[in-house]
């Protein structure tokens, strides 16, 4: 697990936070200031982890502004992009979390990132005490499986160039802010190839 300096909350705008949160659940002030004391600041250097391959993801953690890419390491050593998330996101290896168990990916800023951190005991503790809390829960996991359900599919049915025109649609701030290298994973295509695309749409 990595080791992160946490910093208290005084003087954080928590605002794209508790919007995040009104979106899906309502919670009280009381309510809302039970999580706040489980919350804790933590400021990221680009190319900096906040997880890395083989260790247990014990947290939950949303952006509060920065980029981050998911990525897993081949055998030579290249990096196999296979998420990104910019501020407003939620981020976490669900399936290393819930399982207690090693992850299998690398969560990378790819770009100076601040985010607020909750711990995994923290969250089973607000799950207890506040049931609207595990609903927001099941919703992130839900909406995690969706994306990754959709990307499968995409990734399958459309073109290269549908992929990336979609991905330019639905994500604009993404193709300005990540790499050509992490774009082009993504999608699932080399470099020079979604050089070409974007060249022709140009």
């Amino acid at each position: 697990m990595l080791q992160f300096e946490l910093k208290g909350m005084d003087g954080v705008d928590l605002f794209l936070l508790r919007q995040a949160i009104d979106a899906q659940v309502s919670l009280t002030e009381e309510e809302w200031n039970q999580l706040r004391a489980c919350v804790r600041v933590r400021s990221f250097s680009k190319n900096e982890l906040l997880l890395k391959e083989g260790s247990v993801c014990n947290y939950l953690i949303f952006i509060l502004s920065g980029a981050v890419v998911y990525y897993s390491l081949s055998e030579k050593g290249e990096e196999i992009t296979t998420d990104f998330a910019l501020e407003g996101s939620w981020v976490t290896d669900n399936r290393s979390r819930l399982s207690q168990t090693p992850s299998h990916l690398n969560i990378k800023a790819i770009e100076p990132t601040e985010v607020v951190i909750i711990a995994e005991s923290d969250l089973n503790e607000l799950y207890r005490q506040i049931p609207k809390m595990e609903h927001l829960g099941r919703i992130l996991i839900e909406q995690a499986y969706v994306r990754l359900v959709q990307l499968s599919l995409d990734l399958q049915i459309l073109s290269a160039e549908e992929r990336y025109l979609k991905l330019l649609r639905d994500y604009p701030a993404a193709v300005k802010r990540l790499p050509l290298y992490h774009i082009a994973n993504y999608l699932g295509v080399a470099p020079k190839s979604l050089s070409r695309i974007r060249g022709k749409l140009t």
